[in-house]
């Protein structure tokens, strides 16, 4: 029992910890400004100076501009057009259908505040230490899991298409993947682990339970034969 309470306190913490690695992804920019999913340095950079477009859930950032090295960022919206950001300011070519697929795609990225808050429900549930909590908990983690993958899956095609145009369009910009991609990576495997720990550990605990009961119920000696006294 020892040994599965353990394990069960893991699982939690996972989910914590998946919990807190989404927030990281749902705050990028232009909620925290140097926080992104894609981050893309222009061509102006130099040896002392350089400036960045940093894309995040939310909208992007321009980072430490050429003229007072201040960030201007967007507003908090749902949906934004990355490739027309690109092609003002590099003029980067994209295809229609490119721009249409972007637009859309960041628009799912609503995903990722949902998916937090799922992760932080399922955290709740297993702290509970009964057998219906844990489980709840379980299947809770298993969909944020889900839609973790899903919101991930679309964040690799949507800033994948980006990055693939801008570090080939010959500009001398290079976008590559910031820390917000990678956190929601990690917080989807977390979350898997998670869940199938807490599963195997609540029904771990039920059967020990279920053991130890029958081992009390049965536990009562052999009945002896009265004896008689002449």
């Amino acid at each position: 029992m020892a040994v599965t309470g353990f394990f069960h306190h893991i699982g939690t913490f996972l989910l914590l910890v998946s919990t807190i690695l989404l927030i990281i992804t749902t705050i990028s920019s232009p909620v925290v400004n140097d926080i992104g999913i894609l981050k893309v340095t222009l061509s102006n950079a130099t040896s002392e100076h350089y400036s960045e477009v940093s894309f995040g859930t939310f909208g992007y950032c321009f980072l430490n501009t050429a003229d007072d090295n201040r960030d201007y960022c967007s507003h908090h919206k749902v949906g934004y057009r990355p490739a027309n950001i690109m092609t003002g300011i590099e003029d980067t070519s994209f295809s229609d259908y490119s721009r249409d697929v972007t637009h859309v795609l960041t628009k799912v990225m609503i995903l990722h505040p949902i998916a937090t808050g799922i992760a932080f429900i399922a955290f709740v549930l297993a702290l509970g230490s009964g057998f219906f909590g844990s489980l709840l908990a379980a299947f809770t983690s298993l969909l944020a899991f889900v839609v973790t993958v899903v919101a991930l899956i679309c964040d690799f095609v949507l800033f994948s298409i980006i990055r693939d145009n801008v570090n080939h369009d010959g500009s001398g910009s290079h976008a590559a993947y910031s820390a917000g991609i990678w956190t929601i990576l990690v917080a989807a495997v977390c979350s898997l682990l998670g869940a199938i720990i807490v599963f195997f550990t609540c029904c771990s605990a039920r059967l020990h339970r279920r053991r130890d009961a029958a081992v009390t119920k049965n536990d009562y000696g052999t009945a002896s034969r009265r004896r008689r006294w002449f």
